[in-house]
This record gives structure tokens, sequence and C-alpha cells, in this order.
């Protein structure tokens, strides 16, 4: 069993190295032989793959209080862009890796070209329905069961996932993540929430992409004219109520620059932690 996060206090990690981990970050977003799909094999959104990687790297250490040893399940985990620069972080002995995603091409390109190398990371192919990236996929969301036992990860990932989600999809991944987290492990969720600036927009420097209205009398927000889980928005409240009723304790909620600059990321982050039994 491996031990759970050391805390100085509850829902603090220990200190982190900045400049070990900037150090860290800056050469996974230089190190050209690090492994990297085709342009035209990426699906997960724009930007440049290892930067983004690499950023992402430091919110993991920085926020989330991701460690070494720690056991990562990674939702969605696309063609490799959180993989890759984890590679150079997890220990090769006490650290691993899981990777779900239900487009078929990500997870054959991480198979061949990480696993060999790192064999402390795994890919699976997930047969989830979504109406965009797997439409012909058998495991309705709202059904969703992960193929693992209970408790085996200290860390799980979900990055540009519930901006895909209707909410009662999300009620369903959460249960289930509560269900394989170790006691004290943690949950990294991006999102758009949409708050009162946001909503409003009063000074227009909202990412223009994302002119969300609101989807009926529930707390989704979707783009006009856009497939309606091309990009998703929860009232603000709503993703940690959810995180709470299903037995996860939010340890930090940082807003994005999305809504108006500003920021050190683009989404908004939630982290939220096992403490006690679901309720």
């Amino acid at each position: 069993m491996i031990d759970a996060l050391p805390r100085d206090e509850i829902g603090t990690p220990p200190p982190v190295d900045d400049a070990h981990l900037s150090w860290l970050t800056d050469s996974v977003s230089r190190n050209r032989f690090l492994p990297q799909p085709d342009a035209n094999s990426i699906f997960v959104g724009d930007g440049d793959f290892r930067a983004i990687g690499a950023e992402f790297l430091g919110h993991f250490i920085r926020k989330g209080g991701l460690r070494p040893h720690h056991r990562v399940l990674d939702i969605g985990c696309g063609i490799g862009r959180m993989a890759v620069p984890l590679t150079q972080y997890l220990d090769g002995d006490r650290g691993r890796y899981e990777g779900l995603d239900p487009v078929e091409g990500g997870i054959r390109w991480c198979r061949s070209t990480v696993t060999p190398t790192y064999p402390n990371f795994a890919f699976q192919r997930l047969d989830i329905a979504h109406d965009l990236y797997n439409p012909s996929g058998k495991i309705r969301g709202r059904e969703l069961k992960l193929p693992f036992a209970d408790g085996q990860f200290d860390f799980i990932i979900m990055t540009s996932v519930v901006t895909h989600l209707p909410a009662d999809e999300v009620m369903a991944y959460l249960a289930e993540i509560f269900r394989v987290l170790a006691q004290g492990g943690r949950l990294f969720m991006t999102a758009f929430i949409v708050d009162d600036v946001a909503r409003q927009n009063a000074t227009g420097r909202r990412d223009p992409r994302l002119a969300f209205a609101r989807a009926g009398q529930g707390p989704c927000w979707f783009v006009p004219d856009q497939p309606p889980l091309a990009a998703v928005g929860f009232d603000d409240g709503f993703l940690e109520g959810a995180l709470d009723r299903t037995g996860l304790s939010v340890v930090l909620k940082s807003f994005g620059h999305w809504r108006a600059p500003g920021g050190t990321h683009y989404q908004d982050i939630l982290v939220g932690e096992r403490r006690r039994s679901a309720a």
C-alpha cells in the first residue's frame, strides 16, 4: 500500500521547490526528444502540445499536490498530452499512470509510443458514448463504471472533460472517481464556471468563442450555434456541490483567464479531496 500524501496541515501538501519545478517544466517544454504525435493526429484542443503538457505538470504539482510516488488516473487522456510530461516526474518504481479515453487512435499512439519506454504507463480505451468524440459508444455516460478496483489511485486528472459533459453525467463520473480514489486522494478538474464575472462580461474581455447562454432551467450553459457538448459551462457552485455530494471536499478553486485576463491558467481549476465516506 502506497503511503498517503504527507501533509503539513489538513488539505495542504508539503512545500514545493519552485526553482526546481520551474526548471523541470521548462525542460519538458523544450525537450525535443520526448514523444509528440503528428499535428494532424492531435484532437485534444488547440495550443502547443508539449508546452501545454508542461504547464499542466506544474499545475498538478503546485495546485493539486501531485507527488512522484502517486498512482495516477487520467480520465480523457486523449493522445498523451498530460501523460508525456508525467513520464519525467512520476517515480518509475513507485508511481504509476493509467490513461482512459474513448478515441482509439489516441490510445493506440500512447501504447505504441509511451508504454514501451515507460512500462509504468498504461492506456486503455473506454467505449463510452459521446456525441462528438464517440457517438457509437456502447457505454452510456450515466452508466459509467471505471475498470478499476476501489481505492486504487492517489491522484485523478480530468482536464477538459466536464467541459464536454451534461450535468447528469458529471455526477456519474464523480461517483466512480470517489470509489477508485484512496482516502486522502485528490481529483484535479478543469471547467468553465459561469459566475457573475463570466456571465455579465461587463468589460468585454471574456474569450469571444465562449459566449455562453443558459440551457433551460438546469445548471448548464452552452455556446449558441455550436453542438451542445462542444463547450459546457456550469453555474458557479454546481460543481462544488456535486463534489461534496459524492464525498469530495473542495480544497482549491482557481478561476482561469478565459473569463477575463489575468491568472496562470485558461480554464477554471477545482481540486477535490476524498476525506470521508460518500453522502
